[in-house]
């Protein structure tokens, strides 16, 4: 055999044998490889959102009220609070029909602000509840009851008026005009945020 050509099968060999030991040797003792270590993660159990305290619509606060005409029952109401009227207005209040000179009753306790002649609604109330938050109006009325005066309190149930078509309720056309307002100032009455009356007079228990 040629002799270059044995000694180069001869380095391979040599080659082979080193590679075969080396690789019997890291088996047995693999190379020690740093483990990160792994902190556990913390679980998180998801608490329940809370519960909406029941309240009534469109109102901040919580309030009491009966139907302010008597004899109407709650399934007897419309709502006609976002009723279109004249001059591009909003209602923002609810009428209550009923024949002429049925009883307006104090939906609430409160004291009487204002007893007013009004252009639109004619014979008018403006209401103060005791916590001197809300404002309720009564409108379009035949009449005040004997001894109703501005500064007096009155009672929830208590007759205020009676029914009318005063204003531009149109002869006739029976009815009131209740609406509520929340009011920062009690002393400027006339102006608040308006609340629909509907939602808290539907679900009153007369």
């Amino acid at each position: 055999m040629n002799p270059v050509v044995l000694r180069v099968f001869i380095c391979v060999i040599w080659i082979s044998v080193i590679g075969l030991v080396w690789l019997s040797i890291t088996v047995r003792n693999p190379i020690a490889t740093p483990l990160t270590q792994i902190t556990p993660t913390e679980t998180f159990t998801s608490t329940p959102a809370p519960t909406p305290t029941s309240i009534k619509t469109n109102y901040v606060g919580q309030v009491d009220l009966i139907i302010p005409v008597a004899g109407v029952r709650p399934d007897q109401l419309i709502d006609t609070f976002d009723d279109a009227r004249a001059e591009g207005r909003v209602h923002d209040a609810i009428d209550i029909m009923a024949p002429a000179g049925t009883p307006v009753l104090a939906a609430t306790g409160g004291k009487i602000l204002k007893l007013f002649q009004s252009e639109r609604g004619g014979t008018t109330i403006y209401q103060l509840s005791t916590d001197e938050k809300t404002v309720y109006y009564y409108a379009h009325l035949q009449g005040y009851a004997d001894g109703l005066a501005e500064g007096k309190v009155v009672r929830q149930g208590e007759v205020i008026a009676y029914v009318g078509d005063t204003g531009n309720a149109g002869v006739g056309n029976y009815h009131l005009h209740f609406s509520i307002a929340a009011v920062s100032d009690p002393k400027r009455y006339w102006e608040g945020t308006n609340i629909n009356p509907y939602p808290l007079l539907r679900s009153s228990v007369r």
